[in-house]
């Protein structure tokens, strides 16, 4: 942990002896609220154009896909080992042999020590966490479940198809397997102020989470929100009210919840806002800056 939260980049050094990068692998999956299982049109907000990188092509293998990637990587650290990174849309969302076929090939790959599989907590059953648990006995396995918020109202209202009881129980079956489990949220909902984040922060504390993504909502353009943004436009937080949102929400979480990342880029082709013009280090050392400037830490008001 450094001196302001539990960051990520330290909790994985102890967890492996050289340097990782995750390899962003798009399987071909799709997600229930989008073919119609709970629903259609997907997130409001989602577009999944804007965290895959160039080398991350459906069309191809998960092997070629990351041997694309260890070649994109390989050039600044030849040294280095990946984890395949199970990302875009639902990557549980198939048959336990036909998951399984995927990571296996997955970790046959060179220097691949371990997968993270990217998912929601409407789409995993036991026979999948029980197989997932093998797994981890031999290799290095991270489950992430989009999360969002847990704020039921909002679910609905983004078109999420599932509620934050779904995600509880998924969470807490995981965690009782072993496994490690992570959670994706987003600050700046439409419909949730500061007030209604900074309540959130003991709830989704309270889970047995060992690792926590946090970003700002982004209105992409040609989603849902962005003709909603447009129609009647909703609070964009600046970088500085975003910096407070942030140190807030953290001063309100266990200590020992491993911090992965509080801002998200996507390309400027396709972002309308909020448009900072912060590289991701930039951000973290301005909200560094802040919190020794005023005493922040992770955890400080965790109890109250």
């Amino acid at each position: 942990m450094n001196q302001f939260y539990n960051d990520f980049g330290t909790w994985i050094r102890t967890r492996f002896p050289f340097k990782v990068q995750k390899i962003s692998i798009d399987a071909g999956f799709t997600c229930p609220n989008r073919d119609g299982q709970t629903g259609t049109g997907g997130c409001t907000y989602c577009d999944n154009r804007t965290f895959n990188p160039t080398y991350c092509d459906r069309r191809k293998t998960v092997s070629e896909q990351l041997e694309e990637g260890k070649a994109f990587f390989a050039r600044k650290y030849p040294e280095m080992r990946y984890l395949a990174y199970f990302q875009a849309y639902t990557n549980t969302y198939a048959p336990v042999s036909s998951l399984a076929t995927m990571y296996e090939e997955a970790l046959c790959t060179e220097n691949v020590v371990g997968i993270v599989i990217g998912t929601r907590p409407d789409c995993i059953n036991e026979a999948l966490l029980d197989y997932l648990k093998t797994l981890s006995r031999r290799t290095f396995v991270l489950i992430e479940y989009g999360i969002e918020t847990a704020n039921n109202t909002t679910l609905r209202r983004i078109n999420r198809g599932h509620t934050f009881e779904c995600t509880q129980r998924a969470i807490e079956m995981t965690h009782r397997r072993g496994i490690l489990v992570g959670g994706h949220i987003i600050l700046g909902l439409p419909g949730e102020d500061a007030a209604e984040s900074i309540r959130q922060a003991p709830i989704i504390s309270s889970l047995p989470l060992d690792i926590l993504k946090i970003h700002q909502m982004q209105i992409i353009r040609g989603t849902v929100l962005a003709r909603e943004y447009a129609r009647k436009p909703f609070h964009i937080y600046n970088v500085d009210e975003y910096i407070q949102l942030i140190i807030d929400y953290i001063a309100r979480l266990r200590k020992d919840l491993i911090l992965e990342r509080f801002v998200s880029q996507s390309p400027a082709d396709l972002l309308i806002a909020p448009k900072w013009g912060l590289k991701n280090y930039e951000f973290t050392n301005r909200l560094v800056n802040r919190m020794k400037k005023i005493g922040a830490f992770q955890g400080m008001n965790y109890y109250l």
